[in-house]
């Protein structure tokens, strides 16, 4: 089988260190008859080992090459192979409960997190390897400098959880940065939640989008009453938590501040 180049255009970067692969194997712990889904399986690190585990593993990958080489390795009773661009996937025809997981290209990770919330409530859990940057990110707290837009929006949806840090060596070719695995669990439908998130979202990018200046500047225009909503009008967006942003938003859905989407 002929040696395959990485892509740039695809921001590949494929998993050699068997240490690693088995490592999120043993995290996303496996049932025969789970539903996987592998995004970006490249090389298959990490579907060969998933295979071991599983009665039939589902494939997105981006990359024709990529997908005609799994198609000509395993055998169609054990995987299927969707050729596509993960970004325009419905993973509502997986069925559910759906875990997905997969070494993310970089270049698109922050869109792809955004895109399968979409899909939460079909999922049962996420194993991801990202850039460690990106992760520190998904689980800062209120406070930290990491914490911003991607940290909220992800955090109301999902339960997350650093694992361990998987370092340039890893991969071939190597990337420039660290990476890590994240756990990431759909939090319960009884959980607190915006009335409508297409505002809530709205409200978090308009308050990130100048985090250094107060919010009653940053969302002057929304004309907020910082009492009524339990809010310093003094507070910076990365000061609020997760449950402010949602009080904030259903606010000014509610008092008709911002229009319904």
């Amino acid at each position: 089988m002929t040696v395959h180049q990485a892509r740039k255009r695809f921001g590949q970067h494929f998993l050699v260190d068997e240490s690693v692969t088995e490592a999120i194997v043993r995290a996303v712990n496996p049932d025969r008859g789970d539903k996987v889904v592998e995004i970006g399986p490249g090389l298959s690190a990490l579907t060969a080992p998933l295979l071991a585990c599983l009665d039939h593993l589902t494939v997105v990958e981006i990359d024709r090459d990529l997908a005609q080489r799994l198609r000509n390795t395993y055998s169609p009773k054990k995987i299927t192979v969707h050729e596509a661009d993960a970004l325009t996937v419905d993973f509502s025809q997986f069925g559910s409960p759906l875990r997905v997981v997969g070494n993310l290209p970089y270049n698109i990770s922050s869109p792809l997190l955004f895109h399968l919330m979409d899909y939460a409530n079909h999922v049962q859990d996420q194993h991801f390897m990202l850039q460690k940057e990106v992760i520190d990110r998904m689980v800062a707290k209120p406070g930290s400098s990491d914490y911003g837009r991607l940290s909220v929006m992800l955090q109301s949806r999902y339960k997350m959880h650093w694992l361990f840090d998987v370092p340039p060596e890893a991969f071939d070719p190597p990337p420039r940065v660290m990476s890590a695995v994240v756990r990431m669990i759909p939090l319960p439908d009884s959980r607190p939640a915006p009335k409508q998130w297409q505002v809530f979202e709205q409200v978090v990018a308009r308050s990130f989008s100048q985090r250094r200046k107060m919010l009653r500047r940053s969302l002057a225009d929304w004309e907020i009453d910082w009492d009524t909503v339990g809010i310093k009008e003094t507070a910076r967006a990365e000061a609020l938590s997760v449950a402010d942003f949602i009080r904030l938003s259903d606010y000014l859905l509610d008092n008709g501040k911002i229009n319904r989407v």
